[in-house]
Parts: structure tokens; sequence; C-alpha cells
């Protein structure tokens, strides 16, 4: 099926010479770049759906293992055998799926990436893409999966996925669009085929074709609601990971019941204030990707980054870096939250910006050195926090729409006090 769309991007779809593009979507096929864990769930759930599925890794080696036995023996293989009862029973990937790291022809012949890798690896990702999108004569979508922020160290700017894409794309605007997915997605459930709903946000016309061709075509496993806030849906995607690291961390210190429900909502405070700061809106943290994957992320094992916080603190050795070291080393992926948590640092530090919590989890797995100073930092966090309302008042609502980039609590001066 192909879908024949008048959409026209911000140039008015047209090339530098003048003519007229024809945006012509195939939606038959999909391309997968990044075949991690999500990436290869998201492999499983296109086959099922019976869609043409490329995966793009840049080892030859592991792409040839992949087309040779059908699974993905480096990641999520093993968890789908532990659940499944045995490696025999682990589902083969599709017929239709071919894995290659000939990235060119990954972008020239897939009018859909899906981006699956994590943050830290998107720079590279896409200064390989751009004199390839150059070239290139047919529209690409982008939908990316990526939870994570980015720090832009000359311009005080943190990043989502998505305003890293149009920010290293310059220049291109009319020959792609960015499809942003967010919400309570963990990569055992979407390969299991198991009920899963995501945030699609993003340009409304594309987003129609997204959903109704990849995300809704089996709403039993996967549906999907349209959100307008791109950025928003992104932000509370990358923030609750930091959350789920200090929870992971929490649920060693034996705190009780209670504190978990003020974790959770405290850090919803944190991360609906930074969201407003990087262009998205307060409604974006009530939605699948905001309050939905902040439950989940902060209260399932199936989370990397709740793993990540749980084992740190078992493992705390008073030296963090080989804490790190050792964690990451009993993790299958990586957990974006560790990265996120410098770069979020780097960001409030430079803002002024008050927020006890993304402060702490820095301290915490960055500087602490004895199991102590993590209890009590996390109990200041928690426990101390300057504010004393937990409503915004309707002349903050005012300000906060009026001037986002100005009005917020800051962590020294005179919007510092309550």
């Amino acid at each position: 099926m192909h879908i024949r769309n008048d959409f026209q991007g911000p140039c008015g779809g047209k090339c530098d010479d003048g003519e007229m593009l024809s945006l012509s979507f195939d939606t038959e096929r999909i391309a997968i770049i990044g075949p991690g864990r999500l990436g290869t769930a998201f492999a499983y759930k296109f086959g099922r759906d019976n869609k043409k599925v490329i995966l793009y890794y840049h080892d030859v080696d592991v792409c040839k293992a992949i087309n040779r036995d059908r699974f993905n023996a480096r990641h999520l293989t093993e968890d789908l055998a532990r659940r499944l009862g045995g490696a025999d029973k682990v589902p083969r990937l599709s017929p239709k799926l071919y894995a290659t790291n000939d990235l060119e022809r990954v972008i020239e012949q897939n009018d859909f990436i899906l981006l699956t890798v994590t943050m830290d690896r998107l720079p590279e990702i896409l200064n390989q893409i751009e004199p390839i999108l150059r070239r290139k004569i047919t529209p690409t979508c982008f939908i990316s999966a990526i939870k994570g922020l980015a720090a832009v160290e000359t311009t005080r700017r943190l990043l989502t996925p998505s305003q890293m894409i149009r920010d290293r794309l310059t220049g291109l605007k009319d020959r792609y669009d960015v499809v942003s997915i967010g919400g309570p997605f963990f990569d055992v459930d979407i390969a299991l085929g198991n009920p899963v709903c995501l945030s699609v946000a993003g340009p409304r016309r594309i987003c129609q074709i997204v959903r109704h061709n990849f995300i809704d075509v089996n709403r039993r496993e996967l549906t999907s609601y349209y959100n307008f806030d791109g950025v928003g849906i992104e932000t509370c995607g990358a923030l609750k990971n930091i959350a789920a690291n200090i929870k992971g961390v929490a649920d060693g210190l034996e705190l009780g019941d209670s504190i978990p429900g003020t974790l959770f909502s405290r850090a919803g405070v944190e991360v609906r204030a930074i969201c407003r700061i990087l262009g998205g809106s307060f409604q974006a943290f009530h939605s699948q990707a905001g309050v939905g994957d902040m439950y989940v992320t902060l209260s399932s094992d199936a989370s990397k980054n709740h793993r990540y916080g749980r084992s740190f603190y078992r493992l705390f050795n008073g030296n963090s870096v080989e804490t790190h070291r050792t964690v990451l080393r009993g993790i299958d992926g990586k957990p974006e939250g560790p990265n996120t948590i410098f770069n979020v640092h780097q960001f409030l530090k430079k803002r002024n910006m008050y927020s006890p919590i993304f402060r702490s989890a820095y301290r915490i797995f960055n500087e602490a050195r004895s199991r102590e100073e993590i209890r009590d930092q996390i109990l200041q966090a928690i426990q101390f926090d300057r504010r004393t309302r937990e409503y915004i008042s309707p002349v903050s609502r005012i300000l906060y729409r009026l001037f986002p980039n100005l009005w917020y609590r800051r962590h020294r001066d005179f919007l510092a006090n309550p």
C-alpha cells in the first residue's frame, strides 16, 4: 500500500531547483536504526504486522548472525527465553526482515526510519545521515523512540531528540519530518505482543499516517493517542528516568511504603517546570508519556533505570565511577538515566534553577562517598523542599505563559524564596 499525501514541508514541498516534491510514502516497509533491545522489539512487532523491515547496525557480523539465525543474540533474546521458559520458545524474527550495515541503503530505500539509538549516539548517526538525506529525492519521516536529553554547552540549552534532529539537519527541512513516540512501553512487552499504549506527537498529518500504518495496525497489541506537544512528550520521557534511578536507590533504604508517592509527585513538579522551559507545555506530564511512563518506570523491575538505581545502591563501594561501571556490566542495554542526570545537572547549574530532586540525583550518582550520604540526599530532596504550595497560582500561570524562560524558581537569588 502506498499513500499519496499532499503534505508540504516548511518550504512548500519544493526542491532547490523549484520542482515540486511528490510526497508519496511507502508504508509497507520501515527501517530501524539501533538494533538494541527496543529496536529488536519493534522488529518483532512490525514483522507480525507483515511489514518489510530493514535493520541497521554498523557491525557486519551481528547483521549476518541476525539474518542467519532470525533473532538478536546480543540483545533481548535471553530475557525472552526466561519469560517464555527456554531458548527454543523464543520467536524468530520475520522472514521479511533484513539486517545490514549499509546506512546509505537504509536511508535511500525507506521513507519511515525508526530511531532507537541512545541519545549520546544520535549526533554521530545524524552526521552520517545528513549527506545521504541531501541526495535523497523522496521524503523521509523519522520516528524517534529515543528517551534522553543532550546538553549544548555553547548555548546553555538542553535538546530533546527531535530538537537535535532539526538542529543537525538544518537546511533540509523540506526533506523530512519528525514524529516522537513516548509512553510506558517496555521492549519485552512490545516483542511479545502484550498490550501497549503510546503517545504520538508531531505534525498532525504525518502522525496520522504513522499511527494508522505502524502503531494502530493491531490495537490489541499496540495503540496510540495523538499529542500536539512533541517537546513535552520527549522531555517527560527523559526526565522520568532520573526519578526511576532515585526510586531504585530508595528501594534499598527501607524508608517505608509512603515515601515513593512523594517522590513521584515531587519529581512531577520538576518535570513540568523543565518541560515548560524547554518549549513544552504543562499538559505533557498528564499524558501517557508523563504520568503513565513515570508510574511504570518507577514501579516495575522491567525498567533498566529502576534496576540501575537499585543495583547502584546495593553495589556501592564509595566510588561512584567504579560502581557505575560495575552496574552497567550487569544490565542488558544502556539505561539513559545516568547520562541524562549529568546533562540536566549542567543545565540546572547554568540556569540557577531550583530542582532539589534532580540536583540530588547528580550528587548521589556522582559525588556520594557513603550510603549514609545517599540516604541524606534523598531525604533532603523530598522532605525539605523549600516550596510550600502544591499548586501553581494564577499569577504564576500567566507569567509562565508569557516568560517561560524567566519565570521559574531559582536555586539562589530573589526568586529562590517560597
